[in-house]
C-alpha cells in the first residue's frame, strides 16, 4: 500500500509543487483584490468538476464496475463499458455547457452589476466549456487507476499548471498594452481564463499515450440505456456530494464570501491551495490507490481484511497529516510570506492569508479522512450514505459560515470548513460500523494520543523556534525568509517522528522501515556499479 500510493504521492508532489508555484505566480501577478477575487470565484465553479470527477465521484463509481467488468467478462466487454461511459460524458456534458454559456450571455447582455460581478460572470463565460475537457480526462485517469496505473494520472495535472504558468508569464503581458497600468488587471486576467482551457486539453491527451499501449481505442457507444452508464450515474450522482463535501463547502461559502466581498475569496484561496499540498500528496494519492483495493476485497467479501486494509490507511494517513497540519498553524506567516509575499501580493494580504489557513489547516487531518472513508463505502457498492451525511455537513457548513463571515472573514470559512470536516468524519465511521457490523479501530486509537501530543510538541517548538528567528534574524532576505520556514519545520519534524517512534507507532515505523530499504537498495546498487567500473 505504502509502495503503490507512494509512488503516486511522488507524482502528485511533483504535481502539487508545481501547482505551488503556479498560485506563487498568481499570487505576484494578482494579489488578492477583487480581480483576484473574480477570477478565484470564477475559476472554482469548472474546476469544481475536475475535482469532483478527477479525485472523487467518477473514479468512485467508475473503478470498481470497470474492476467487476475485467474479472468478469474480460477485456472486450471492459473496454466497451468505458466508451460508453466516455461517450455519455460528453454527450451530457456538452449539453449542460451550452445551457450554463446561454444563461450567462443572456444574464450579461441584459443584467446591470456591478464590476466584480459583471468580470465574475465573462471570466466564467470563458472557462466554463473546461467541464468537458475535465470529463475526458477524468474518465482516462479512471481507466488507468482501475489498470493498475497511478503515477501517469497524477502527474496529468502538471500538464495544467504549466499551461496554466505559461498563461501568467507570457500571454498576459501582451494583453491590454494601450490601458493605462493600474487598468491593466483586469483585462489582463482573461489571459488564464483562455489558459484554463488550453490545459484542460492538455491534461487530457497527455494520458492517451498510456491508455494506447494498455490497448484501449475509443469507439461511439451510445450510453442510452446502456447498463454500465445507468450504474455510473447511479452511484455517481450521490457520490458527487459524498467523496467532495469539502470542494462543495468551499464553492457554497464562497458565493456567500463573494457577495459580502469578493477580497475573502482570493485570500481563503490562497490558504486552500497551501493546505492541500500535503492533502493532495498523500491524502488522495492514498485515497484512490484504496478505493481499488477495497473493491476488489469487497468483491471477494474478504471483509476482515477490508477492515484491516481501511485501517492502516487511515493510520498512515493520520501520522503523515497530523504533522503537516501542526506545522502550518505554527509556520502560517513565514510559510505565505516566503511563497506569496512579492509584486500586488503585500504584506497585509500576507496577514490575511495567514489567519485563514490558520483556521483551515486543523482540518487537514479531516479533510483526507473523510476521501479514504467515503471510498470505502464506495467500495461497499454503497453511495447513498455519503450523501446523506453530506448533505447534513453542507447545511452545518453553510449555518456556520453565514454566522463567523461577518466577524472573521476569511477566518470565518476556515472554522466553518474546519468543524464541518470533523463531524463528516464522525459520521460516516458511525455509519460504517454499523455497516460492517465492526471495524476494529483500536489499535488505531491506542496510537491517536501520543500523536496527537507529538504533534502540539512539533507545533509548539516550530512556533517557538520561528518566534527566535524572528527575534534574532528577521526575514530581510529571502535566504533568511527561507530558514525563517524549514529550520523549524525540520527541528519541528524530528522531534515528532523520533516521538512518534519511542511510542512505537505503527505507521512511523513502517515508514521508516520502507526509508531505510529504498536508501539500502539504492547504496548498494551505487558500490555494486562501483566494482564493475
Amino acid at each position: 500500500m505504502l509502495k503503490a500510493s507512494g509512488a503516486m504521492a511522488g507524482a502528485t508532489l511533483f504535481s502539487r509543487v508545481l501547482g505551488m508555484v503556479r498560485v506563487m505566480v498568481y499570487a505576484r501577478f494578482m494579489g488578492d483584490g477583487w480581480v483576484a477575487g473574480a477570477f478565484t470565484f470564477a475559476f472554482q465553479i469548472p474546476n469544481l468538476f475536475r475535482r469532483l470527477l478527477g479525485e472523487g465521484a467518477l473514479t468512485a463509481a467508475f473503478i470498481p464496475i470497470f474492476k467487476e467488468k475485467e474479472k468478469k467478462h474480460g477485456e472486450v466487454e471492459m473496454w466497451q463499458a468505458a466508451n460508453a461511459v466516455v461517450s455519455g460524458l460528453v454527450v451530457t456534458a456538452s449539453i449542460l455547457i451550452a445551457l450554463v454559456m446561454a444563461g450567462l450571455a443572456i444574464a450579461l447582455s441584459v443584467g446591470v452589476f456591478p464590476a466584480s460581478t459583471s468580470l465574475m460572470l465573462q471570466l466564467l463565460f470563458v472557462m466554463f466549456p473546461y467541464m468537458l475537457l475535465v470529463c475526458i480526462a477524468a474518465s482516462f485517469m479512471g481507466m488507468l487507476n482501475a489498470r493498475g496505473y497511478f503515477f501517469i494520472p497524477a502527474m496529468g495535472a502538471t500538464m495544467l499548471n504549466l499551461v496554466m504558468i505559461s498563461s501568467v508569464l507570457f500571454w498576459a503581458p501582451r494583453l491590454g498594452l494601450s490601458l493605462p497600468k493600474e487598468g491593466r488587471l483586469p483585462v489582463q486576467i482573461f489571459a488564464l481564463a483562455y489558459g484554463v482551457l488550453v490545459a484542460g486539453v492538455a491534461q487530457a491527451v497527455f494520458q492517451v499515450p498510456a491508455l494506447w499501449r494498455d490497448g484501449y481505442r475509443y469507439r461511439w457507444v451510445s450510453p442510452w440505456r446502456n447498463e454500465t452508464v445507468r450504474l455510473v450515474v447511479t452511484r455517481m450522482i450521490p457520490g458527487t456530494i459524498g467523496v467532495a463535501a469539502f470542494q462543495l463547502n468551499v464553492l457554497l461559502v464562497q458565493s456567500l464570501a463573494f457577495w459580502i466581498n469578493p477580497q475573502i475569496n482570493a485570500s481563503f484561496e490562497y490558504a486552500v491551495r497551501l493546505m492541500e499540498l500535503p492533502q493532495g500528496m498523500f491524502g488522495i494519492s492514498l485515497a484512490t490507490y484504496m478505493l481499488t483495493t477495497l473493491s476488489a476485497l469487497a468483491l471477494d467479501r474478504n471483509y476482515s481484511e477490508f477492515r484491516a486494509t481501511l485501517r492502516h490507511g487511515i493510520s498512515s494517513l493520520v501520522f503523515v497529516n497530523l504533522v503537516a497540519a501542526a506545522l502550518l498553524v505554527a509556520l502560517a506567516q513565514p510559510i505565505m510570506r516566503l511563497l506569496f509575499e512579492r509584486g500586488l501580493f503585500t504584506a497585509a494580504a500576507t496577514n490575511r492569508a495567514a489567519f485563514a489557513l490558520v483556521c483551515l489547516a486543523p482540518g487537514l487531518v479531516a479533510f483526507s479522512t473523510v476521501n479514504v472513508l467515503a471510498r470505502a463505502f464506495f467500495a461497499l457498492g454503497d453511495t447513498k450514505t455519503p450523501m446523506k451525511i453530506s448533505i447534513a455537513c453542507l447545511a452545518l457548513n453553510l449555518m456556520l459560515a453565514a454566522i463567523l463571515i461577518a466577524p472573521l472573514k476569511q477566518g470565518g470559512l476556515g472554522i466553518a470548513n474546519t468543524v464541518t470536516s470533523v463531524c463528516n468524519v464522525v459520521l460516516l465511521l458511525f455509519a460504517l460500523r454499523k455497516k460492517l457490523g465492526k471495524l476494529e479501530m483500536q489499535p488505531l486509537r491506542d496510537t491517536l494520543r501520543p500523536l496527537l501530543l507529538a504533534a502540539m510538541l512539533a507545533g509548539v517548538v516550530a512556533w517557538c523556534s520561528w518566534e527566535r528567528w524572528e527575534h534574532w534574524l528577521g526575514h530581510g532576505t529571502l535566504a533568511l525568509k527561507m530558514g525563517a520556514v524549514f529550520v523549524p519545520a525540520s527541528l519541528a519534524g524530528i522531534i515528532y517522528w523520533l516521538m512518534a517512534l519511542m511510542c512505537q507507532v505503527p505507521a512511523a515505523k513502517e515508514m521508516t522501515d520502507l526509508v531505510l530499504a529504498k536508501t539500502v537498495r539504492k547504496s548498494n546498487a551505487a558500490t555494486a556499479n562501483n566494482d564493475k567500473q
